[in-house]
Parts: structure tokens; C-alpha cells; sequence
């Protein structure tokens, strides 16, 4: 048989032979073992683990012994069977504040111990950025709001409500956004790479992020409607969902930048519709470019321009504040952007139409395509 997961007094583990699900215990020095079902009746272990329940409080209870109370750690290995986001680089990022910061530090103690005031002692001593500490609290958080779900804990307000962070929505560095000089300076140093020009600008004209431009494909444009679709994300080498659900439209795309795509279709060794527009050679087109290599051209780059440091998000937020210096309304911002909450672009609310979204992109590519 093959070991799954201990619980209090016991053990759930799957037959291999058999394909059924057993709960294991020790009863006066007694190996002792009861059937739960069958694969076909349990898919998961997570779902195995709850028929088990009244198998842990009957023995238990059998035994003379108070249930334990369920520690972190057990806690996270339950959530990362049954609650763990599907997004791939949802569930990477939860794993670093789970593996890095919480189970060192909280994994054997129970969960009724992660209390507000010893967690925000905690965080202040913690080497982190102020973000970084917000994200690990809010990693708690969730495992709080687990915990009562699954009836480990009584209803109650989280706990991790109560923790503050001193300046959480203070950047620790300042966001770049580059001015239309700077950007062509960029564009001059990698004017011998169409596919990297060609990238930065469909990034920069529709303030993509690296993953979404990244995950674009030949059938996504529309040649006849002018539009292209993002509908996906690809981060190292997975193709996922986009961010959001407003993260997924159609977009507008002036005439200027279609013809930039019609030139690098018609150098691109791969220019099928099911084609990566940005199709790696290396690879043989199958997945798109790295966002190693993406990133390692655009600090190479940067250099050659005099620029320093060019993050793959900088050209998200220069996006944004062109739009500002073409007098966007914050209304047509919000939908450009591509967010869910006009908040995240400005908290000032306002209303777009179709026409002015792409009289606002196309004033965005006339400065980006100024000398193209």
C-alpha cells in the first residue's frame, strides 16, 4: 500500500492491487485497518480523507484520546489538494509564501495559535518588502478562511483581519515609465531583432504584459476587423489563463501596427494560425519565445540604449501614462488597461466607447511608430 497522509491518531493510504482507499490505526499495540471505498467512489485523496472523518472521531473517541487540533501543516497539504487555485502562476506564487515564509515558522503549531498580534510581531521582523509581508498575510488569511470551512475552527472573524502593515501600498521602488524618446532609443538598439521590436511594440501600443503578448497567436488577429484578441498567458513555457476575465477582449489595433504584424508574418518562419506569433526557432516553433530570453534582450538592450534597467512591466505602465499624455478619458484607460476595477487605473470612474478606444490607440502608436 501506498502511505498517504498521517492524521491524528491514523493514516489514510490507497491500495494499489485493490484501487480501494484504507484508514489505518493503532489499537493496543495493534495494527488495525478499515476499508473507506473505492477509487472509482473517491477520485481524489482530499475526498478520501473526508470519509475518513468519522473514522478518526470513532477511534479517538475509542481510544480515550482528545482530538488533536489541526496543525498548519496539515492544513496546507489539505488545501493544496482540494482548494489550491488552477492558474499555474497563481498556485507558484502561493507556494513561495507557503514554503518560504509560513511552514518554517507556523507549520507544526496549530492553526488556533496564528493569531493577529504575535503574526504582525512576526511580520514587522521580517526581511521582506512591505508588499511581500501583505502577500504572506494574506496567504494566512486564506488558510483561516480554510480551516473554518472545513470545520477545524468555530466561525469567526479571521484573525488576519487584524493585522496591520505599515506602508503596504508604498512601492520600495519607484515604477518606470519611459518617455517616447526613451522608448525609440530602445527600439534603435534592437533594430536587427523584428521579433523583439515587433514585441515591445504591441506591449507598449496595448500595455500587454510580457505572459499575454508572449501567448499571442496568428488567429488572434483579425486582419479584416482590425482587432486582436488576448486570450491567454504563457509563463515559463505554461500556457494558462489571462490574469482576469477583463484581462481577455478584443482590441482595437491601428493600421500602423497591423502592417508592423503583416512585415513580421511575412519574415517569421512560422506564420500558420495556430502559429505563436512570437514562435521560438529553437524550439521549432512549437512554444513561444522564453521570458528568459525576453528578459535577458531587454536588459542587453537597455544597456546599449543608456537606459539601464528595463523591467518586461514597464512597458504596461508607459502604456498608461501616454494614454494620460493624450488626454485619455479615465473611462477608456480602465478598458484599455484592462481592468477589472477603475480603481487600479484611477479612483475616478467614468464610461469609453468603441470609437474612442481607437482613436486613443492609435494616438499610443503614432508616438510609439513616430520613427519605425
Amino acid at each position: 500500500m501506498k502511505r498517504a497522509a498521517r492524521f491524528k491518531t491514523g493514516s489514510v493510504v490507497f491500495d494499489k492491487r485493490s484501487k480501494t482507499w484504507h484508514f489505518i490505526w493503532w489499537e493496543n499495540g495493534k495494527r488495525r485497518s478499515k476499508r473507506i471505498g473505492s477509487l472509482s467512489e473517491f477520485r481524489t485523496k482530499a475526498s478520501a480523507w473526508k470519509a475518513a472523518l468519522s473514522f478518526v472521531t470513532a477511534t479517538e473517541k475509542h481510544s480515550g484520546c482528545a482530538p488533536k487540533p489541526i496543525t498548519v501543516g496539515d492544513l496546507v497539504n489539505l488545501y493544496r489538494a482540494e482548494r489550491m487555485p488552477r492558474r499555474s502562476s497563481t498556485r507558484r506564487g502561493y507556494e513561495v509564501w507557503l514554503t518560504h515564509c509560513i511552514l518554517p515558522k507556523w507549520g507544526e503549531m496549530p492553526i488556533s495559535a496564528v493569531q493577529a498580534r504575535v503574526v504582525e510581531l512576526w511580520l514587522r521582523d521580517l526581511t521582506l518588502a512591505p508588499k511581500s509581508k501583505a502577500h504572506t498575510r494574506g496567504m494566512l488569511s486564506i488558510l483561516w478562511d480554510y480551516a473554518m470551512w472545513r470545520n477545524d475552527v468555530p466561525m469567526q472573524r479571521n484573525p488576519m483581519e487584524l493585522v496591520c502593515i505599515k506602508d503596504v501600498s508604498k512601492r520600495v521602488r519607484k515604477t518606470r515609465s519611459l518617455s517616447v524618446g526613451e522608448f525609440h532609443s530602445l527600439l534603435d538598439a534592437v533594430d536587427s531583432d523584428l521579433p523583439l521590436r515587433t514585441l515591445l511594440l504591441l506591449a507598449v501600443s496595448f500595455g500587454l504584459r510580457i505572459s499575454e503578448a508572449l501567448g499571442l497567436k496568428w488567429k488572434d488577429v483579425d486582419w479584416l476587423n482590425k482587432t486582436v484578441r488576448i486570450e491567454r498567458g504563457v509563463v515559463k513555457q505554461i500556457v494558462d489563463e489571462v490574469k482576469t476575465s477583463h484581462s481577455s477582449r478584443a482590441m482595437v489595433i491601428a493600421d500602423d501596427l497591423l502592417e508592423q504584424l503583416k512585415l513580421w508574418r511575412h519574415e517569421s518562419q512560422f506564420p500558420t494560425a495556430e502559429d505563436w506569433i512570437f514562435a521560438s526557432p529553437a524550439k521549432l516553433g512549437w512554444q513561444p519565445l522564453s521570458y528568459t530570453y525576453v528578459w535577458e534582450s531587454l536588459g542587453a538592450a537597455g544597456e546599449r540604449a543608456g537606459l539601464g534597467h528595463i523591467s518586461s512591466h514597464t512597458f504596461r505602465h508607459t502604456h498608461r501614462t501616454w494614454l494620460d499624455s493624450v488626454g485619455t478619458p479615465i473611462g477608456v484607460q480602465q478598458k484599455l488597461m484592462r481592468h477589472a476595477d477603475i480603481r487600479t487605473t484611477m479612483n475616478v470612474y467614468g464610461d469609453a466607447i468603441t470609437d474612442d478606444m481607437r482613436s486613443a490607440h492609435e494616438k499610443v502608436v503614432q508616438l510609439a511608430m513616430q520613427r519605425v
